[in-house]
């Protein structure tokens, strides 16, 4: 196995928290869980032993289904526990349930929770590592993670010269937020477009370029990442309605059109075909949307690793 480097951190709360070296150790550890998965024999044992416990209180699929696969390649078992099923509904607070899981002898904590620094509030008051999985409109660090892989797969370690342009709900997006912090940190340039309603220029202060010209964004970018409106964080009407949107900013044949050829298209999902994005696009050689999943098993499989080797060292045989 590779060396761990001076990957230090028990918990993975935020992108912002990670330095670029820390990155290319995530990177790097990636990678070589990547030339595993095309093996007849996909399990690792380096989390033998360990219970990793998936606490989930907004609805997932990819995010939640990529962790558990990530687990069970590292031999760790899994547990998932939905908001229906947690005592949180008869009235046990957050900190009682992380504390009772640990009582049950877990070894890392995956949550996913609506409010924004519910994570980091969870990293201070247990022991066992903590992944964050998405909190509120902050954060979503291995989402970022697996983005940036996926793009370094095309254009290797420096993203120097680089144009990324995010479009779309961009207010609401943890994803978005992390992006920008990761994408900025491997040397992107960044730009966020989309209706002024969800791309405030406040945004401008975290270094990005905030436009609502759709075509001036789209003609000289590298990578487009589509995210979908976020009607579940949503106190108001940010637009008239779903069709307006897609009629001045949906990803159709004539907007397509303005990229530069090899311009890589790319979603976090869920997808809303036919709204964001048209199918055929979301299908086409110049998406990467599958490749983005499948890559977050391998990113998540290197979070798990680092963050319980900060923890408690495990083996280091047969990683690779």
């Amino acid at each position: 196995m590779t060396s761990t480097g001076t990957w230090t951190h028990k918990d993975f709360i935020s992108i912002e928290d990670i330095t670029r070296d820390e990155l290319e150790i995530l990177f790097k550890l990636a990678s070589s869980f990547k030339q595993t998965l095309g093996r007849s024999q996909k399990k690792l044992p380096s989390l033998r032993g360990k219970t990793l416990v998936n606490l989930f209180m907004e609805p997932s699929t990819r995010t939640r289904v990529s962790f558990e696969i990530a687990a069970s390649r590292l031999s760790a078992d899994s547990i998932f526990i939905s908001a229906s099923a947690s005592s949180l509904v008869k009235g046990e607070t957050l900190r009682d349930t992380a504390r009772n899981i640990v009582a049950l002898n877990a070894d890392l904590l995956v949550m996913r929770h609506s409010a924004p620094g519910s994570s980091l509030y969870l990293s201070k008051i247990i022991d066992i590592p903590v992944i964050n999985a998405g909190d509120g409109a902050h954060a979503h660090p291995t989402q970022a993670l697996l983005d940036c892989f996926t793009l370094r797969e095309r254009w290797g370690s420096d993203f120097s010269g680089k144009k990324v342009t995010i479009l779309g709900d961009i207010l609401f997006s943890r994803v978005a937020r992390s992006n920008i912090w990761a994408l900025q940190k491997l040397g992107a340039k960044v730009t966020l477009v989309g209706p002024s309603t969800l791309v405030p220029e406040y945004f401008s202060a975290m270094g990005v370029e905030v436009s609502h010209d759709l075509k001036r964004a789209l003609v000289d970018t590298d990578a487009l990442m589509l995210l979908r409106i976020q009607h579940e964080r949503q106190t108001s009407t940010h637009f008239p309605s779903l069709r307006e949107y897609t009629s001045m900013f949906g990803l159709n044949a004539m907007r397509a059109s303005w990229l530069k050829p090899g311009t890589i298209i790319m979603h976090p999902g869920p997808i809303n075909r036919g709204v964001e994005i048209d199918s055929k696009l979301a299908d086409s050689d110049h998406s990467v949307i599958l490749e983005q999943v499948t890559n977050g098993i391998i990113c998540r499989m290197a979070v798990l690793y680092l963050c319980a080797s900060a923890v408690n060292p495990v083996s280091r045989e047969e990683v690779i």
